[in-house]
């Protein structure tokens, strides 16, 4: 996302669920998780340059690929009207299971569905037309992170510490990690390698697919 921006892209954050269900902090009452992750989630798009951040507001760790769902996703895209849709893949990943939370793949896969047929397809959702003026909309690229086949890797090695930076605006869920830096310069590193770009250059991965 930092180098989208910094090369002048304008970058649009679309936040599924609150987060409720997660944090390590037993004496947080549940209640308060939603705003303190919506608070960490604007922090941490500052970091990156991105402003532009819009919350679902939908329960975490409950997440299904419901018609709402899809009809909100697809109502985000025909406002802000991208060219480029990034989303987590739908696809299990058996070699790094812990990229394929269910509501990671929940969320992926009501996102490539409201990017096809539903975002493109004007009959679909047609309130988002008759009440709310939102005409259809043909995302060209999605890119998905998280899947098991990735085709496309993206050298960000001068990106990275801002990358942790935002990682780390992300405090009730990396606060208690001892050595969040190792563990992320460790994955980029594998996946700079996995991509065959030059040692000591950090990267990030995914399945890119053009979109007719």
């Amino acid at each position: 996302m930092a180098t989208l921006v910094a090369a002048g892209v304008s970058v649009t954050y679309c936040i599924v669920t609150d987060g409720d269900a997660g944090g390590f902090d037993p004496a947080v009452p549940r209640s308060e998780i939603p705003g303190i992750r919506r608070a960490e989630q604007v922090a941490a798009a500052a970091i990156v340059g991105v402003t532009d951040v819009r919350f679902l507001g939908y329960k975490d760790g409950e997440l299904t690929v419901s018609h709402d769902l899809r009809r909100d996703i697809s109502r985000v895209i025909r406002q802000v009207r991208p060219q480029r849709v990034m989303t987590m893949s739908p696809v299990r990943n058996w070699e790094r299971i812990a990229a394929s939370h269910p509501d990671h793949m929940a969320a992926g896969e009501a996102t490539v569905q409201a990017i096809y047929p539903d975002a493109r397809n004007q009959f679909a959702h047609p309130t988002l037309m008759t009440d709310e003026g939102l005409e259809e909309w043909h995302v060209r690229e999605l890119w998905m992170s998280g899947s098991p086949t990735p085709n496309t890797y993206v050298d960000v090695t001068d990106k990275f510490a801002l990358k942790l930076a935002a990682l780390r605006a992300h405090v009730s869920q990396t606060e208690h990690m001892e050595d969040l830096e190792g563990m992320i310069r460790g994955w980029m590193t594998d996946t700079a390698r996995r991509g065959g770009l030059p040692e000591g250059r950090l990267a990030e991965m995914f399945h890119a697919v053009t979109l007719g």
